[in-house]
Formats: structure tokens, sequence, C-alpha cells
């Protein structure tokens, strides 16, 4: 019988933070690149659900940390970007598991975001590259080639970028370089360009945003430059307002944030988190603890797999070991 809670799974064969965690259409989960102390990586490992082992699969061309990962409608992940990755962008093909370069990005980009848009193509925005950046480009799998979009009204990296029902995709918080941002924007695929609406309640970046079942997109954590915050808050699509939410219980940023089958989101480990978690509901609006970790961690991924199980896997404190969450 499987218990409620975490128990630990096969432990990958690299210890890794600032990597990517991809599930498949198969429901396998692609990790890729990362760090090691100092020790950046372009290895690749899949991990297996029906027999919770790790195989090493083949490295991509390029080294990378901080990267962003994306699953193109076809199956194909698109990888961009990252440390020393300068503009390079490669894809990795499940049914070769093969990796093969795709045309550079316009903009060598680290800490930005990738976001699939209902077209198929790939909104990268922000970054940073010496100084953040305020522009974004998209990536058209059809024509394996980048285009420049408009520019963000606001240069930001360590931010979030959500696509909402209706297509659009909301870009909350981040740093600008000189400080930390509350702005936020939305970039309408249809006529290609961003637009600034009301500000978060709070100044915010490495914190998480999850798209809600009904649409509304919850923000939670982040570091406010001082401190990490426990504050959580709540856009509403339909009236492009942010409303503040019960707080969580434990103060944390460069966590992860999961919306699992139920509508709840589990929220796992972070900067100032240590090994703690807990859910969301938005029925009620409030957040209870759920059992610990095995393992603190940050900088870590989190995967919901297709049977509704979360493999969380690495960040900083979590070495190489990985762990499943049973709702």
């Amino acid at each position: 019988m499987y218990l409620l809670g975490w128990l630990y799974t096969g432990s990958m064969n690299s210890a890794r933070t600032y990597y990517t965690a991809s599930v498949l259409i198969d429901g396998k989960v692609l990790v890729s690149g990362g760090l090691d102390g100092a020790t950046r990586f372009n290895s690749a490992e899949l991990y297996d659900p029906s027999t919770k082992t790790w195989t090493s699969t083949s490295n991509m061309n390029s080294v990378r940390s901080q990267h962003t990962a994306s699953v193109l409608i076809d199956g194909k992940v698109l990888v961009s970007g990252g440390t020393d990755a300068s503009n390079s962008a490669e894809l990795y093909d499940p049914s070769t598991k093969t990796w093969t370069t795709t045309s550079n990005m316009n903009s060598a980009r680290a800490d930005h975001t990738a976001s699939v848009l209902k077209d198929g193509k790939v909104l990268v925005s922000g970054g940073l590259r010496a100084v953040s950046l305020n522009s974004a480009e998209l990536y058209d799998p059809s024509t394996k080639t980048w285009t420049t979009t408009s520019n963000m009204k606001s240069a930001r990296f360590q931010h979030t970028a959500s696509v909402l029902i209706d297509g659009k995709v909301l870009v909350s918080g981040g740093f600008d370089g000189v400080g930390v941002l509350n702005s936020s924007e939305l970039y309408d695929p249809s006529t290609k360009t961003w637009t600034i609406i009301i500000n978060m309640n709070n100044a915010l970046f490495q914190h998480t945003a999850s798209v809600l079942n009904d649409g509304k997109v919850l923000v939670s954590g982040g570091y406010n430059g001082s401190t990490s915050i426990n504050s959580a808050e709540v856009y509403d699509p339909s009236t492009k307002t942010w409303i503040t939410t019960s707080n969580m219980n434990s103060a944390r940023f460069q966590h992860t944030a999961s919306v699992l089958n139920d509508g709840k989101v589990l929220v796992s480990g972070g900067a100032g988190g240590s090994n703690s978690a807990e859910l969301y509901d938005p029925s009620t609006k409030a957040w209870t603890t759920t059992s610990n970790m095995n393992s603190a961690r940050f900088r870590h991924t989190a995967s919901v797999l297709s049977d509704g199980k979360v493999l969380v896997s690495g960040g900083a404190g979590g070495s190489n070991t990985a762990e499943l969450y049973q709702p």
C-alpha cells in the first residue's frame, strides 16, 4: 500500500541544481543541464515512473544552467539559453533520444522565462545578459526560427510567466538589476504587444506562479530584496486585479509549486522553507501543512506525473536524491 506523503524514489545519476525537468508525452521526465557546485553540465537523464529509475540519455550540445525547457506540441523539448550557453537553443527528440541544435535566439539570456502559446510557438521573455533584458522573441517549431516580438515594458529576470486560459501571457515580478519589481504585464499573441496591468501587492522575485483550474493565477512566496516572504496573492483575469489571499505557513523562495489533479497547489521546499511542504486550497483560500519532504532542498524541480504523484528531485541540499509525493 502506498502511504500518503513523501517517499524516496531512485536517485538521479548526477546531483544538480538550476536545471530543468520536463514531463514528456509518454510520461517520463527529462532532466537537463544544471549545476553541481562549480561544475555545469550538458548531461541529461530520464526518470521512468513505471520502474522508478533514472537512466542517462544523450548529452546536450551545450553546457548550460539557468536555462528553460519547453515541451512542444509534437513532443520534442526546446531548450534555450542559460548561463554558458549564450543564445543557443537545441531540441530533444524522445523518439531517438538525441539532441539537435536549432537556430540561435536573437539575444543571449539566462534566468528568463519560456511559455508555450496556444498556436505552438514559444515566447521567451526577459532574462539576464550582463544587464537585465526587456526583450522578447518567438520560436516557431514549424520553421525552427526565432523572430523578435515587442519588448516588455520592464526589464526583468527571475520573474514568472503564466499562459492564461485566453492565451495571453501574464508576466509578474522579477528583478531589474536595480530593484525588486511588483509590476506585471500581459502579452497578447494576437497583437504581439505588451500591456501594463495593475501592480502586485508585493514586490518579489524567485517566486512561483500557478494557473489554477478556474483560470486565476496564484503567486506564492519569493524574495523581496531583504528577506523571504510567506505572502500569497491571486490574479483574476476577468477583473485584471490582484487580491491578497492567506499567507503560507512558511516564508520561502526558490521553491516549487505544483497544481495537483484535485486543483490544490502543493508548495515544497525553498530557501527559508527547509523540507516543509504545504497545500493551498482555492475553494477555501487557506494553506494547510502536509508531511515534510525527506530532504530539505531549494532550486529543485517538481513534476506532476500522469498518475497524479509529484516527482521532486535534486536542488541545493537535495544532492541527487528524488522523492515522490502522493496526494
